[in-house]
């Protein structure tokens, strides 16, 4: 396998993940975060859904200058406007990432906001770095839901949750 059929068999089984996850989220908590410097349930949930699209922001672009490009969230209501947020996000990073080549991951990507520049790295790290982002978010969404009383469904292997446990 190339290093590209590698990154397209990841992000195919953690968007598995992500689904059940994503799916989880109560319309009525949206709002709501269980400390005052986490973000709110929304906020972190959107930011899972679009997650993907940073694959295509590797491949196309040299970077991402937030002085420059303001981040606007993607507005939802509820479970299927996340699902329906991150299956466009999905295919938009997976449909870039089948048109590229490995060649094409070493170029340099710069996340800045103007002259602050945050990280400096290939294409390649950019992608894993967005993979990474969406495992850890993920990971947070969970114990947000956890603290809710919702169960948990397992992500390499059964939850407390999973009657199989």
């Amino acid at each position: 396998m190339n290093i590209i059929e590698l990154l397209l068999t990841e992000l195919a089984q953690e968007a598995q993940t992500t689904r059940k996850m994503l799916a989880l989220v109560p319309a009525d908590k949206l709002d709501w975060a269980p400390h005052e410097k986490s973000m709110k349930m929304k906020d972190l949930s959107v930011h899972i859904a679009e997650l993907p699209t940073w694959v295509t922001l590797a491949l196309k672009t040299d970077g991402l200058d937030f002085a420059t490009e303001p981040y606007n969230p993607t507005a939802v209501s509820n479970a299927a406007d996340l699902l329906a947020l991150f299956e466009k996000s999905y295919e938009d990073g997976r449909a870039s990432l089948s048109e590229t080549t490995d060649k094409d991951l070493s170029g340099t990507w710069v996340l800045r906001n103007a002259d602050q520049v945050y990280a400096t790295m290939t294409k390649y790290e950019t992608i894993r770095h967005a993979f990474s982002q969406t495992i850890h978010h993920r990971a947070q969404l969970g114990v947000y839901l956890r603290l809710l009383n919702i169960p948990i469904p397992g992500s390499y292997g059964p939850s407390a949750d999973d009657p199989s446990f």
